[in-house]
């Protein structure tokens, strides 16, 4: 084949299918933020992909092959990084840490995170784990005697800023019993007006501010001095320990060694020629903060969803869990919690069916050519994830929700797994899954095992909401001993 042939074959962007928009508007008026990832989809049903929509005047490329998907993600940070405005607007709101910071600076930052999130380091943790979640049991005890509804998605993000909070920085802002603790309230409010801002065709903010945007600039302040007071109470218990070693009084190896994610990147951040400030610190604890939030609570309450239709589900999950927990009504070990594999089944299948993260989004930082499509450097790139995991080549009766699709003894056992990119793939997967899988066993043992749980609303009336992450528009539940 010749080179003018090759070029010939070779498509621009502006060749590819593309839903009909407006001037200078495009297809904004067509994506409103709460659905528009069902838009996408639906597009990409429609249209096959790669597709191309216009964000303004901006195009954006849609893809949806898992296989390319695995492949741009292994090649980051050195060919791809996430979406641009991603990072320019987690800068604004000084959280530009671990999830989208780019360049040499990730790597260093990366492996404290590993380390702190790593099974050894969870396995020493998990009597703290154990504890936070006996707490959330005294919650919905209390919810059951008292016949109270129970918010379930809120209670679930207190549950996790508490245990996120107390593994990487060593405080427990115990939200789940003091109910004037703000953190967890204006943590919530960041990953919405991240995805307002990212969706905004220009940066109104920078020339005039809404009441929302006020509001969330409040937050943001007392969330920030809260992190600075959290990095300075751990810095002076950092001096005491180095005092008293100065004092010839030996600590424990353990106590020497950093304690937590916070006084490892203190001390790294400390040492001569680090190049890391306070302020890059301090943006990785709001980043921690925000994704051990959203991403685990989400993820269970989707499973919340199904286990509260189906009775038999439910006993099921109950009976298996029981029998792990015997009388204790928190799983009482971590070899023990590693015996709760259906407990993390239903969350997984959950978030298959209603994915937490519905697509990544990406730029290649050099011109690359993908399945004969050009892409200068810097197209925009949105990968969706559930055409995949909705394909009977990856996942037999896709459409059908069955956990035991992701047991090893079960006989449907059998699935792509490549397919299932919830944590993400290649060099920057999510160093928390390990975390999130213990989060899962641990809250749906122990709900199904003390608790049945019914709807408090319409089952059918409950719907997807994307505030960047992917969750159900509310998840009220009443609950009863059992």
């Amino acid at each position: 084949m010749t080179a003018a042939s090759v070029s010939a074959s070779l498509r621009e962007v502006d060749d590819l299918p593309f839903p009909r928009g407006l001037p200078l508007l495009g297809n904004l008026h067509q994506l409103p933020p709460a659905t528009h990832h069902l838009t996408l989809e639906r597009w990409a049903a429609e249209l096959g992909t790669p597709y191309v929509f216009r964000f303004a005047t901006t195009p954006v490329t849609v893809w949806s092959d898992i296989e390319l998907s695995h492949a741009v993600m292994r090649e980051r940070p050195h060919r791809y990084r996430r979406y641009a405005p991603i990072e320019n607007i987690l800068k604004e709101f000084g959280c530009n840490g671990l999830f989208s910071i780019e360049g040499a600076a990730w790597e260093p930052q990366r492996r404290l995170v590993m380390q702190a999130l790593s099974i050894p380091h969870i396995k020493t943790f998990y009597p703290t784990l154990a504890a936070i979640t006996e707490r959330l049991r005294r919650r919905w005890e209390a919810a059951s005697r008292a016949a109270r509804v129970v918010d379930m998605i809120e209670d679930l993000k207190r549950f996790t800023v508490d245990v996120t909070s107390a593994l990487a920085f060593g405080e427990d802002p115990n939200t789940l019993e003091n109910e004037r603790v703000q953190i967890q309230e204006q943590l919530s409010m960041l990953l919405p007006m991240l995805m307002a801002r990212v969706n905004s065709p220009f940066a109104y903010w920078h020339y005039v501010k809404f009441p929302r945007d006020r509001k969330f600039d409040e937050a943001m302040i007392d969330v920030h001095r809260h992190i600075r007071e959290l990095m300075a109470r751990t810095r002076a218990r950092m001096r005491e320990d180095a005092a008293i070693e100065a004092c010839g009084t030996p600590l424990a190896e353990t106590a020497r060694a950093p304690r937590n994610l916070l006084e490892a990147m203190l001390a790294l951040r400390d040492a001569p020629g680090s190049g890391i400030t306070d302020d890059e610190v301090a943006a990785n604890v709001l980043t921690m903060l925000v994704a051990g939030e959203e991403t685990t609570a989400t993820s269970i309450a989707w499973a919340l969803r199904f286990i509260g239709a189906d009775d038999a589900l439910q006993a099921r999950i109950a009976a298996h869990a029981r029998r792990v927990l015997g009388d204790s009504p928190v799983c009482p070990s971590y070899a023990a919690m590693r015996e709760l594999d259906l407990c993390e089944a239903v969350c997984t299948e959950a978030s298959r069916l209603h994915p937490i993260a519905p697509y990544l989004s990406f730029e290649p930082l050099e011109e690359v050519r993908l399945q004969g499509v050009r892409l200068p450097a810097g197209t925009k790139m949105f990968m969706l994830h559930r055409p995949a995991m909705m394909d009977p080549k990856n996942f037999a009766d896709p459409a059908r929700y069955d956990p035991d699709r992701w047991l090893r003894e079960s006989p449907r056992g059998a699935h792509e797994a490549r397919a299932y990119l919830q944590f993400g793939a290649g060099p920057r997967v999510c160093p928390g899954r390990h975390l999130a899988a213990v989060e899962m066993r641990l809250v749906v043992s122990m709900l199904t095992a003390n608790f049945t749980a019914q709807f408090a609303t319409n089952p059918a009336d409950i719907h997807e909401v994307c505030t960047f992450t992917v969750g159900p528009s509310e998840m009220p539940m009443r609950l009863a001993s059992r």
